[in-house]
């Protein structure tokens, strides 16, 4: 078993490899692009049809069957809003948000903005918008959304191999790198009507019109994607808001696991607010037990793979490390199971790397997703 869940974790790095690299893609042909990133849509052998544990999305909380398309998106409205209601409402999203451009500057191709915008009524947030040079203002370009704790590390000013938007912008996409320290509270910590992680998603929401409002960009053509604390925020976005056409999470732990310290839905700034008091960080114990919505989310029997759910048919990657191994596909079978109900195949794709930190092979497979879906404009050809 450990060598299968080996060569589960290089597959679809090696078959990359053996099929050519980076500079087939870069001419642009569709299908050679295909080639480098469709094994990562195939679940190891030994995960094929494994579906775990988890409750099947094609059935309502009432336990009738999905039986029709028409079913589908009734099932699909019952998820999305039972969730909402346990996570709090959400303000309208801000579809006009006024942006202020308070510096410019040159990056060799790129044009880099410093941008301010309200990420949330009444939390004003700074971000970096990258334009590639020579960029046309007729709405044709793909742009990607990029997350994590402060925007310079994804446009290469902190870190390594976390700048996704840079990398991206390199690539001709338009990006915007926002950044938020560890959560956010609506209106204010002392009184959060919306759980931290929700509220997130919901400032993600208002940050995508950011870039849709673009002169530059296609507003059917934009992505997410975010590393670790910013792969749950990329997940919970994509998963809330539809307007995202597809998402990159990179390890940020797909699903409740309490056998993993850095899977932690359960803490006060994810999904266990219950009140500016917070519970001591770590694993939940008899002694330091659940809080707020985790703790009735899991009493409930819920899992996070309702909301992957709500992708379907708008493909994601999952950038799996330490935090989400190939056993994940047993929660991913279940959203190829729903795109499979609606006429969809390879929607669903998860690659596997040892350790938490991207690397470059995790990266460019990445990369490739977002050339293919957005770039390449497979969504609108299938």
């Amino acid at each position: 078993m450990k060598r299968l869940s080996y060569l589960g974790l290089v597959y679809c790095f090696s078959m990359a490899v053996i099929q050519g690299t980076l500079a087939e893609t870069k001419s642009g042909d569709t299908q050679q692009l295909w080639k480098q990133i469709a094994p990562c849509f195939e679940p190891a052998d030994e995960f094929k049809g494994d579906l775990g544990d988890y409750k099947s999305p094609l059935k309502f909380y009432d336990g009738r069957p999905v039986k029709t398309k028409e079913d589908w998106q009734a099932r699909r409205q019952e998820i999305l809003k039972t969730w909402h209601q346990k996570m709090g409402e959400w303000p309208p999203v801000n579809e006009h948000p006024k942006v202020e451009y308070l510096k410019q500057e040159e990056r060799g191709d790129i044009t880099q903005y410093t941008v301010r915008f309200d990420i949330a009524p009444g939390h004003p947030n700074t971000g970096y918008l990258l334009i590639p040079r020579g960029v046309k203002p007729d709405h044709s370009r793909p742009a990607v959304l990029v997350v994590y704790y402060e925007p310079e590390t994804g446009v290469g000013l902190k870190g390594e191999n976390r700048d996704f938007a840079l990398q991206l912008a390199k690539r001709g996409f338009v990006t915007l790198s926002v950044g938020h320290d560890y959560s956010l509270y609506y209106p204010n910590r002392e009184r959060a009507e919306i759980q931290p992680l929700s509220a997130l998603a919901y400032g993600a929401a208002n940050a995508f019109h950011v870039l849709a409002n673009r002169k530059e960009v296609d507003p059917d053509r934009i992505g997410i994607v975010g590393h670790s604390y910013g792969g749950k925020w990329a997940m919970f976005a994509s998963c809330l808001y539809d307007r995202f056409a597809c998402a990159a999470w990179s390890d940020g732990g797909i699903v409740f696991d309490e056998s993993r310290p850095s899977v932690n839905y359960w803490e006060p700034w994810y999904l266990g607010y219950a009140g500016p008091e917070f519970r001591k960080r770590g694993l939940p114990t008899k002694e330091n037990p659940r809080t707020g919505l985790y703790k009735e989310l899991i009493k409930e029997g819920h899992d996070l793979h309702e909301l992957h759910a709500l992708m379907a048919p708008r493909p994601f990657l999952v950038s799996g490390g330490s935090e989400d191994q190939p056993k994940q596909w047993r929660a991913l079978n279940h959203v190829i199971a729903v795109n499979r109900f609606l006429g969809y195949e390879n929607r669903v794709a998860m690659t596997n790397r040892p350790d938490h930190a991207p690397n470059p092979q995790s990266n460019e497979l990445m990369y490739q997703f977002f050339e293919y879906w957005l770039k390449q404009n497979q969504l609108k050809s299938k």
